[in-house]
């Protein structure tokens, strides 16, 4: 089998990769699915008539697939107002425990959501970043690879194929299709042998502006009493049930899109959020006692 040196070597795979032709070969590797679907109807309706053939294509027209696939702006949100309604919450109910009145407490709330929604954005913002600068290095790496010594990295698509249970009969012409198209080599050794996705380039911008979003809208939950009630303690007060409650439905709706218990997801929440709480608030009692 020809190896990319007696293809033209780097510059034949550079070609390759950026020919125009890299959508219909997107197109070729989807027809045998299709024209297995096909083959599978006609051979039905050739043995009992249509009415196998039908019920087939019916069935293949209504399935609606359910899979959640916006994971990534989930995790997010999550992490956003999980410590929106968290970190504001135990600093004002510290502040209430040392007796702050409550345009103190509101004051040095607001703050603290503003800046943590610039630190947990911008922590974000660097996370996503690296992720995409990692896919890019080890995709430089992956391709001088192919290059250099390409029938090793075949041998290790025989490796992974292997371990779906398929045999080197089986995925001998996937090989070798692959060794035919080095674009989708590489995205299939990036994908199956490192376990990377490629990073969408808008994405470390939108996750930065999605947890600052939503630490905010978090963080000003239980602050709101606070702009509306002038004693301290009493703004305390309304301000747990009111945080409490956004706690248990957050973490309801967080367990409703992970997939765990909604309830016990709710119910892990707001224990988090209230010991958070507790814990700043009998901090602030025990520093105004000395």
């Amino acid at each position: 089998m020809d190896s990319y040196k007696n293809r033209g070597g780097d510059s034949e795979f550079r070609k390759q990769q950026s020919h125009a032709a890299f959508h219909p070969n997107l197109d070729r590797r989807a027809e045998p699915a299709t024209r297995f679907v096909s083959t599978g109807v006609r051979r039905s309706m050739d043995g009992d008539g249509a009415s196998r053939g039908q019920p087939m294509l019916e069935k293949r027209a209504s399935h609606r697939e359910r899979h959640f696939t916006a994971g990534e702006v989930v995790r997010d949100v999550i992490m956003g107002v999980s410590d929106g309604l968290t970190v504001p919450f135990a600093l004002a109910a510290g502040l209430s425990g040392a007796s702050a009145p409550s345009s103190l407490v509101l004051t040095a709330g607001l703050a603290e959501v503003a800046a943590g929604a610039i630190s947990m954005g911008l922590g974000g913002y660097l996370a996503a970043q690296s992720e995409a600068d990692h896919y890019k290095r080890e995709m430089k790496r992956e391709q001088e690879e192919i290059i250099t010594v390409p029938d090793t990295e075949a041998a290790e698509i025989g490796e992974i194929m292997s371990q779906y249970g398929l045999e080197p009969h089986e995925y001998g012409p996937v090989v070798d299709g692959l060794r035919r198209n080095p674009q989708a080599w590489l995205n299939f050794m990036m994908r199956f042998e490192l376990g990377l996705e490629k990073p969408d380039p808008k994405r470390a911008l939108q996750s930065a502006c999605t947890i600052a979003l939503s630490y905010v809208i978090g963080g000003l939950v239980p602050l709101l009493p606070y702009m509306f009630i002038s004693t301290a303690q009493n703004a305390m007060l309304t301000s747990v049930g009111v945080t409490l409650v956004a706690l248990l439905f957050f973490g309801y709706i967080k367990g409703r899109f992970t997939g765990n218990r909604p309830f016990t997801s709710a119910v892990q929440t707001a224990i988090i959020g209230a010991l958070a709480s507790a814990a700043a608030y009998g901090m602030a009692k025990a520093v105004q006692a000395r």
